[in-house]
Formats: C-alpha cells, sequence, structure tokens
C-alpha cells in the first residue's frame, strides 16, 4: 500500500512536471517573463538653443523621474495594508503633491507608474536618503517596514532656461511630457527632441539582476538649434520696451531689430513677458509672441507704403507741392489730421515729414483715372511689402494680417487705407516694411534661425530666404531721405529719435486701436519703425505699444525715445560707424 501510495504520488509529480516543462511551458515561461522583466524609456537629452554667438538660451540639466513599482507595495509584499498611504504620506512634501493622488498612483496595476517628472538631483537625494533611513530601521526592528522600497528614479534632463524671462516669446516652453509648447521649442520639437531609447532588464524585488542581461536602444540626442539673436541687442530691447509701457500703463508692447542686409531678426521683445522656467507664476495671457500674434492697423507708419507707390508709379516727387487743407471730404466722411491747422503747403516730403493724413489721401489718389484704380495700384504694392501673408518666420500662432482686395474696400478703408486704417498687420510685418526700403527695396524674408548642430557636431545652415524686389533703388532711396526729414525737420514728428552723430529714417505711427475684447475702436497703437544710417543702412528697429493709458499716446513721443534707447545700442554693439555724410534736407514746406 505504501509503495502504490508513493507510485501514484510520483505518477502525479511526474505529469505536473510534464505540462509545466513541456506542455505549458511557453505559457509558463511568458508569464514569468512579464514578472521579472521591467523596462522603461531612456530620454533624449534636449538639444539646445542659443544666440547667434552660442550663448545658451535654452539648456537642459539632469534630473529624474521619480517611478514606483506597484507590486511592491502590495499588502502580500509589504504585510501591511496601508503601505502606498504611508509611502505616499512620506513623498507629498518632497514632491510637492497631493497624498490621496499618490496613493492612488502607487494602487495602479502594473510594475511602473511615474510619480514625478524631471525633479531635480536635490530631490532624489531626499527621497533616496529616506529611503536609507527605513531600510537600516528595518534591518534593526523587524516591525517597521520599508514603505518606500519600492521608490526608484530614471535619469533625464530638465529644461532650463539660464536667462530668465529673456527671448521667452521667442523661445516658448516645455511642457511636462517634455514637449514644446510655444515658441521655437514648438516650432522646432522635432530637431530638439531628438529620439528617445529604451531598456529592458531582469529584475527581483525591485533590484536589477546583472547576471540575468538586459536590452538596451540608446537615445539620440536631439540637435542644437542657433538663433539670429543677439542676446545683448535682445536685452536692451525688452529692457526698453519693458519699461516704457510700465511707464504708460500700456496693455503690452513689442521691439524688433533686424539686420537690414540679411532679414536676420537681431531681436524679438514683448512686454509684458514671462519665465518659460516658472510657469506656475506666469500670466496666461502673456505666454505669447504677440509680436507675430497680435494683428493691428499700424496707423501712419503705413504711409511710407503709400508714397513708395507714387514714386514708384511716377505720380510724384518729393518736391510735388500738395495743398493740404485742414478737412477733406471724401465719400459721405470729413476727413482730418492729428491737429488743426491752417491750410498747410506741404511739399510731397512735408506730407510724410508732418504725417498728414489728408496729404496722403491726395497723393495716393492720383495712381489711378479712378478712385478704384488708385485702390488696386495701391493694394499691389501693399501685398509687395508683405501685408495680407505670413512674414516666412513660420512661427507657431503667427497671423498674417487683414489686407481686404480692393474691390471689398468700404467708402471708408478706400481713404484710410492709404494712411493706416482698415488694414491690420504684425509687428514683424511692419518691421519688414522697413528693412526693404532699408535695403534698396529688396525685400528678404526674415529668419530666426541660423542653422542646426546634430549630435555629430556637424553645423548646418539654415535655407537662404527668400528676396523679391519691391521697389527700384532709387525709390527706395528718395524714401529713405524723405523719412530722414520726420526725424531732423523741427515740424517733423519723429524728432526725440534722433541720434547725435548719425543720420536716422523713421517714421511715427498713431492708430485707432480695435478692443479684442468687444471689437471696437478703444484706445491707440503708438509706434515708430526706422532704420540708421539712413544713408547707408544696417539695422532697422520697430517699436509698438498697445494702449497707453498714462501720458502721451502719440507714437512720437512714447515709440521714439524707445526706438533711440534700442538703435543707439544695436549700433554700438555691432560697430556700426556713423557715415559722415549730411542728409539731404528736403524741402517740407513751398510758398504759394
Amino acid at each position: 500500500m505504501v509503495s502504490l501510495a508513493l507510485t501514484l504520488v510520483l505518477i502525479a509529480f511526474t505529469v505536473r512536471l510534464l505540462q509545466v516543462q513541456a506542455v505549458d511551458a511557453s505559457t509558463y515561461a511568458a508569464k514569468a517573463e512579464q514578472n521579472r522583466y521591467v523596462g522603461y524609456t531612456l530620454a533624449a537629452e534636449r538639444g539646445q538653443i542659443t544666440d547667434r554667438s552660442g550663448v545658451a538660451l535654452a539648456t537642459s540639466v539632469d534630473a529624474y523621474d521619480i517611478t514606483a513599482d506597484p507590486t511592491l507595495f502590495s499588502r502580500k509584499q509589504l504585510k501591511i495594508s496601508d503601505g502606498p498611504e504611508q509611502a505616499a504620506a512620506l513623498l507629498a512634501p518632497i514632491l510637492g503633491q497631493e497624498q490621496a493622488e499618490l496613493a492612488k498612483k502607487l494602487r495602479a496595476k502594473g510594475q511602473y507608474v511615474k510619480l514625478a517628472g524631471r525633479q531635480t538631483p536635490q530631490v532624489w537625494k531626499q527621497i533616496k536618503d529616506l529611503k536609507s533611513a527605513l531600510a537600516a530601521k528595518a534591518a534593526e526592528d523587524k516591525t517597521t517596514v520599508n514603505v518606500l522600497a519600492g521608490v526608484f528614479a530614471v535619469a533625464t534632463s530638465k529644461r532650463v532656461y539660464p536667462n530668465g524671462d529673456l527671448a521667452a516669446g521667442i523661445l516658448g516652453w516645455v511642457n511636462a511630457d517634455g514637449k514644446g509648447g510655444g515658441g521655437v521649442e514648438q516650432q522646432l520639437n522635432g530637431l530638439l527632441a531628438g529620439k528617445d531609447g529604451k531598456i529592458r532588464y531582469a529584475q527581483s524585488g525591485g533590484r536589477q539582476v546583472p547576471t540575468a542581461g538586459s536590452t538596451e536602444t540608446p537615445a539620440v540626442a536631439g540637435s542644437d538649434v542657433e538663433l539670429t539673436i543677439d542676446r545683448d541687442i535682445q536685452w536692451a530691447a525688452q529692457n526698453a520696451i519693458s519699461e516704457q509701457v510700465k511707464k504708460s500703463k500700456a496693455d503690452r508692447g513689442y521691439v524688433i531689430v533686424q539686420d537690414t542686409r540679411t532679414g536676420e531678426i537681431l531681436a524679438m521683445a514683448n512686454s509684458p513677458g514671462f519665465d518659460p522656467g516658472d510657469l506656475s507664476q506666469a500670466d496666461p495671457s502673456t505666454l505669447h509672441n504677440w509680436a507675430v500674434e497680435d494683428a493691428y492697423e499700424p496707423g501712419s507708419t503705413a504711409k511710407v507704403m503709400s508714397m513708395a507707390a507714387v514714386l514708384e508709379e511716377n505720380v510724384a516727387t518729393p518736391l510735388t507741392h500738395v495743398v493740404v487743407p485742414n478737412r477733406l471730404h471724401r465719400g459721405d466722411r470729413l476727413f482730418q489730421d492729428d491737429i488743426d491747422h491752417e491750410t498747410w503747403y506741404l511739399t510731397l516730403n512735408g506730407v510724410l515729414a508732418k504725417s498728414s493724413n489728408i496729404g496722403t489721401i491726395l497723393a495716393t489718389g492720383q495712381l489711378g483715372r479712378t478712385q478704384a484704380q488708385s485702390n488696386q495700384v495701391l493694394y499691389s504694392y501693399l501685398r509687395k511689402f508683405g501685408l495680407g501673408s505670413y512674414s516666412g518666420l513660420d512661427f507657431p500662432g503667427e497671423t498674417r494680417g487683414i489686407l481686404a482686395a480692393p474691390q471689398d474696400w468700404s467708402t471708408s478703408q478706400q481713404y484710410t487705407i492709404p494712411f493706416g486704417q482698415g488694414v491690420s498687420l504684425n509687428a514683424m510685418q511692419a518691421a519688414s516694411v522697413y528693412s526693404t526700403i532699408a535695403n534698396g527695396g529688396v525685400r528678404i524674408e526674415p529668419t530666426l534661425v541660423r542653422g542646426t548642430q546634430g549630435p555629430d557636431g556637424r553645423f548646418t545652415p539654415a535655407a537662404k530666404p527668400e528676396r523679391t524686389r519691391v521697389i527700384s533703388a532709387k525709390t527706395a532711396k528718395t524714401l529713405a531721405q524723405m523719412l530722414e526729414s520726420v526725424v531732423d525737420d523741427r515740424e517733423g514728428t519723429g524728432t526725440k529719435a534722433r541720434i547725435p552723430g548719425y543720420r536716422v529714417a523713421g517714421k511715427t505711427g498713431t492708430a485707432n486701436r480695435v478692443d479684442p475684447a468687444t471689437g471696437k475702436y478703444r484706445g491707440y497703437t503708438s509706434s515708430f519703425a526706422g532704420f540708421a544710417p539712413a544713408d547707408k543702412p544696417r539695422v532697422t528697429v520697430y517699436c509698438a505699444i498697445q494702449n497707453a493709458t498714462k501720458g502721451s499716446y502719440f507714437g512720437g513721443q512714447i515709440c521714439g525715445p524707445v526706438y533711440k534707447q534700442v538703435m543707439e545700442f544695436a549700433l554700438k554693439t555691432l560697430q556700426v560707424p556713423p557715415t559722415g555724410a549730411k542728409s539731404a534736407s528736403l524741402p517740407v514746406t513751398f510758398k504759394p
């Protein structure tokens, strides 16, 4: 009977062994491997963003993803029922999270859960020290449980911005998932992010088994991106516009600095700004690059395009006489200039210098035999200057503004568009208009990226921007001389933009502003645009301030000084000497 019993037991064992090792071997092996092997992603190091000199504007530093294996917090593993709650109570103050939320993560199914991403080395050290202390106490006191034994860290990186809010509107930010959430970080995320890797290894009790082997696909680092921005000029522009926006109690403002010869953007500053490294303190309304996202009516800075059309079409010269009355009837509207005046006897140059709306209407009315023909001619020039089209930056959120077809212009728009009302653009488009004139009439698509450097160290220059002739070199030179009168003539509207020793070409703008909240006119857009040296241009500066509520709101008064401050700094930084030549001093008035 004993022999029979032993035989039956051995037969049962044999059958079971055959089932486990032969019949169902693959199934059990798969289950064992599933429980034994774990894997996670190896985050690729994100590429740097630098200025044109290689100074880091956005970079990455060592960080850790705090992870856990929920199976190691089970009642079976810890011999207690509230392991996740105890662990969460210890981790919550360190990670800055709600205790209940952490406990929920620690009770999740599976062997991997991320508790917090991209934490500093100091945070992981705190957790590691706490784990060690609990482990030591558990070794001494068998009633103590190391509830943090299942908490681990995966090396990764964290995005930092060494210059705080400098160029934040351009750079954008990186979200919690490590992806670009705005600006260049979003625009070039594919290049910057690189390619994540993977690792898979055997573990036991939360520890890697060295002898069991592992498989790893290495991460490929992202490419570095070199911008056209000059950090010092960017700082000067951001400082100047921030001070004026604060002083004027305005909604916001922006400054663009552009190299007239290459189209490269040397600075693009917004105020108010934000710190991309600490979005928790940021006002959501500031998380934009309003210099390309804001569409607004430019006002008198647009008159330079009207003058370009008049000169290029040989309708008039800078010396052509224009009699400007105090009021002008057109259609069902009565037009006026910014100030009441007796009849002005101005040259075409004087119309621009004194920024006369009426004079501009009269001059552009000569572009065709009929008003409809004049509208069509003016429209063609506005389009060639870039209005109604994207600038070429391909920047996230960029607006192309609003420029209706001439047949759709209202009775009012036929006369307001020549002096910059009834049409909208962004600051980049406005700056590009003046850079086109400064560049001898050739428009160069603006650029923000000089090139990229891959993980292999090879630098790839950005594609050359598109060039388009808009007006003749002769017309461009004449316009530059006329723009000097705006700044130089004692009756000009841009005298606050004068720079001792340099010839300055510029234009003021003060436009009725459409309130985005109501869609109705409220407040003003104040602006100033120009380039220097006027006879040998090197730098364009454009400034705009929205809805100034304290002090003057005239563009020449509040944007002229910003232009001067930024232009002076840029000329010194780029070591641009004065040309030494005297200005053309074109006449502004004539005697009837």
